[in-house]
Order: structure tokens, then C-alpha cells, then sequence
């Protein structure tokens, strides 16, 4: 580990550390002087102690877990909604703990005002941290190394990401000699290698770890499958196992018994809200509430998906499947609300008790569409190795107008890597992107949103 970042870690560590101290302080506080004398024995010394690791563990797992502590990685509102998210569950379980230990329902006045405070110094923690940090550590310094015409593309990517990383020079594999190409990589700190032909990759990767550079690569799919693959050692040289059924039996069972459960409860819960939804979409136009669809969930099997109406009906009367854009003139002003609320997803709940979808797995596609992007990308078809989803890996890590090849990506990392403690972990993180801005936005208009071709070598 260089010197740059051995001080960037350091520097993370104990931002992260002063701000869990300080959370963990201030609940500690509310514990003492509001709910420790309400429990049938009070708690002394080590018992407060013990209270305060607990908190502190649990607010650690939900900070990882939301991506709070990333400073420099994400936007100062992306870090206060996580770390906010983080704060809450922490304060929900702690209450738990509390109703627990009180054999009652306390009062939750001190916890919500205790979380108020929590948060206005979340906020101030962030704001002073992220500046300290960009004042310590500029972006990185990256030079970019791409194939085929996808230049424009990952530019627009980084500047997403422009307090990160800046990309001071691109060179092409196809426009460029390799000698070049490696001449240039000692002058920079970092070099991302983009859609290029394996031998090229080959090549500029071993230049980039003789250089102790380091190295961002876009992976391709046999790359992703690869990840995912088992370890083995039956001879006197590494094997890597990929199976052709990623999820074993046993998984499935698990899954499909948290399925139901996990169904069950939520059309209790979420009932209310849908028979609200289903009169303003009724009343909205007069139209029908539901809306119904051919979609392919695992092995290619066809089933009709339901969802709240939230386009104008007959939206596809010329038969041409497309999907919905940014500004689509067909949704509805109740339809508008209800897909950034991603309440048009509820009656998907019945299709996860019929057996058709799950809770977690890649989203499932109309079969003229995955017939369309298989023609483009061949791989397409891989996503139906699992049973659908109503959210997944790319719901969580992509947008609604990620290109189809990058969602491909995350869906295949998804089935490469399940585990029944990823879908949980997906189940927890979905509930931040409902307030992500763009993460319901429809594709970006124009004749090329549907999927830009890559370098499948």
C-alpha cells in the first residue's frame, strides 16, 4: 500500500470512528437518563458498557451496509440519506431491545429526540469530513485506456464521480501503439482499462502491476462468471469451478419459503396503500386499475406480470414493445407518483406467491425484448438462470436508464455470487434506492438508449 493510500484509510478509520463514538454517545446518554430506570432491574457499569457495544456494533453493520461512512466515495446527500438510514434502523432494533428489556412499550420521545440530534451532527460530520477530505486528497489522477467507441460513454461516467477520480488522458488500443500505451502509465496514479480485446487487456494490466499502478478494469461477462466461480485444488495447479446451476437445491427451498413469508406479510401491511392506489389510478381515468404483461422469468417460462396501471391504456397499441423514457408522454399524473414510489410494483407480490417471480433476481423482460438484446448481446439470456425479480443487484447498483449491457453485468454478478445473505442485504439496501433521485427515471431518449454495443471478446 502506497503512502497516499495508507493516509486515506487512516484518515476514513477515524472519521468513521469519531462519528459511530458520537452517535453511539449521544443514544448511550438517552439510555441513561430515560429508559435504564424503567426496566425491573437498572442497569450498573458494565451493563451500560455492554449497552453501548451493542449499539455500537449494530450502528457499524447498518453504516457498512448503507455505504455511510464512504467518504469520498459518494456525494454529501448520497452519505446523509445513508448514514441517516443507518441511524434509523440502529434506533428501531435499539427500541426493540428496549420494549425487550422493559417487558413494555416505552415512550419514544427521548429515542426520536436523540436521533434528531444524531442527525444534525451526521449532517455536520459529513459536510466537515468530505471537505477535509477533498482538500487532502484531490481526485486521482486516471488515465483512461478504452476499445471500440465507448470513449464518450465513460467520460459522462466519471463525471459523475469528478470529486473522485479526473481522467487526464484517454488513449485507444485501436488509435494507439501498446508501447505508448505503456510508456504513459507510470505518469499517472491510476488506470482504467475499458472494453478492449483480451490480449490488449492482458498486456496493459501487466504493465500497470509492474508499475505499481493501480488498476480499475470494466469486467467482461466470462469475467464476471469467472468471480463467482469455486476454488479448487485436485492437482498441482489452481482450478476454478463454475457451475452450470448457481443456486443449489437446498438455496432454492430457502428462498422460495422466505418468499411466501415475506409475501404474506408485506400484502398485509402494504394493503392499505394499495387500495388507495388502485381508486387513484380508477379515478384518475376511468381506466382499468391493473396492468398486466408477457414476461419471462427462470428457464424462459412466460408468465402474465401485474402491475398498477401507470401509463394511458393501450400505451403499445401499434404492438411495438419500447421502454418508457425520461419524459414519456403516456404516464399519468398518478402514474408519475406511483412509479417514483415504485408502488406500481406492489401487486407483484401475488406473482412472488404464485411462484413466478421472487423477492430478489434480475427484473423480468418481455420475450420480444429479450429476443431483441440477445440479438445484440448474445449473454442476454443467461438472467433467466434464476427466477425474477421485483428488485435485484442491478435495481440496487444501476438506475432505471442504466444501459441493458451494464444491468446484464450486475444481474450475472448477482446469480454468480447468491447467497441467501445477499438477498437480504439487497432486501435492506432496496428501501434506500426508493429515495435516490434517478433511480425511477425512464431511459434517455433517442434511437441508441436501448444498448449501446461492447467488446463481448
Amino acid at each position: 500500500m502506497n503512502r497516499k493510500q495508507f493516509q486515506k484509510r487512516t484518515y476514513l478509520f477515524a472519521t468513521s470512528l469519531l462519528i459511530l463514538a458520537l452517535e453511539t454517545g449521544i443514544m448511550l446518554y438517552v439510555w441513561y437518563w430515560h429508559y435504564n430506570t424503567g426496566i425491573p432491574k437498572a442497569f450498573y457499569f458494565w451493563g451500560h458498557v455492554f449497552i453501548a457495544a451493542v449499539y455500537f456494533i449494530i450502528l457499524l453493520f447498518a453504516s457498512v451496509m448503507y455505504g455511510g461512512l464512504k467518504i469520498g466515495s459518494f456525494r454529501m446527500v448520497e452519505l446523509t440519506l445513508s448514514q441517516g438510514f443507518a441511524t434509523l434502523v440502529t434506533n428501531i432494533l435499539f427500541y426493540g431491545i428496549i420494549c425487550l428489556l422493559s417487558y413494555r412499550f416505552p415512550t419514544v420521545i427521548p429515542l426520536v429526540t436523540g436521533m434528531i440530534i444524531q442527525c444534525l451532527i451526521v449532517g455536520i460530520w459529513i459536510i466537515g469530513a468530505t471537505l477535509a477530505f477533498r482538500a487532502l486528497f484531490p481526485p486521482m489522477d486516471v488515465l483512461l485506456v478504452y476499445g471500440g467507441n465507448s470513449q464518450n460513454i465513460i467520460i459522462e461516467k466519471f463525471k459523475t464521480r469528478r470529486h473522485q477520480f479526473t481522467v487526464t488522458k484517454s488513449m485507444s488500443v485501436s488509435g494507439d501503439d501498446m508501447e505508448s500505451i505503456c510508456a504513459e502509465i507510470p505518469k499517472h496514479e491510476a488506470v482504467m482499462l475499458w472494453d478492449i480485446p483480451n490480449e490488449q487487456r492482458n498486456t496493459v494490466f501487466k504493465c500497470c502491476y509492474e508499475s505499481d499502478v493501480d488498476i480499475y478494469v470494466s469486467p467482461k461477462i466470462m469475467d464476471i462468471v469467472l468471480k463467482g466461480a469455486q476454488n479448487l485444488h485436485l492437482f498441482d495447479t489452481p482450478l476454478l469451478f463454475s457451475k452450470s446451476d448457481p443456486i443449489e437445491a437446498e438455496q432454492r427451498m430457502i428462498k422460495r419459503l422466505f418468499d411466501v413469508i415475506l409475501a404474506v406479510l408485506m400484502l398485509v401491511i402494504t394493503s392499505p396503500i394499495m387500495l388507495v392506489t388502485a381508486a387513484a389510478v380508477k379515478i384518475c381515468d376511468g381506466g382499468s386499475v391493473f396492468y398486466r404483461q408477457t414476461r419471462c422469468t427462470r428457464g424462459g417460462r412466460q408468465f402474465k406480470i401485474v402491475k398498477f396501471r401507470s401509463m394511458i391504456e393501450h400505451a403499445e397499441e401499434d404492438g411495438k414493445a419500447r421502454l418508457a423514457s425520461k419524459n414519456d408522454y403516456r404516464i399519468t399524473p398518478v402514474g408519475r407518483i406511483i412509479r417514483k414510489l415504485r408502488i406500481d410494483e406492489l401487486p407483484q407480490l401475488f406473482n412472488v406467491l404464485c411462484g413466478d417471480m421472487s423477492f430478489v433476481g434480475p427484473r423480468p423482460e418481455r420475450p420480444e425484448i429479450i429476443k431483441e438484446y440477445t440479438e445484440m448481446m448474445p449473454e442476454f439470456s443467461y438472467r433467466t438462470k434464476v427466477t425474477a425479480g421485483i428488485t435485484g443487484y442491478a435495481q440496487v447498483y444501476g438506475k432505471y436508464n442504466t444501459r441493458p449491457y451494464d444491468k446484464l453485468k450486475l444481474d450475472l454478478y448477482y446469480i454468480e455470487n447468491f447467497s441467501v445473505w445477499l438477498d437480504l442485504r439487497l432486501l435492506i439496501l432496496t428501501v434506500k434506492t426508493l429515495f435516490m433521485i434517478g433511480s425511477s427515471e425512464g431511459v434517455a431518449d433517442g434511437p441508441d438508449s436501448l444498448a449501446e454495443g461492447e467488446n463481448n471478446e
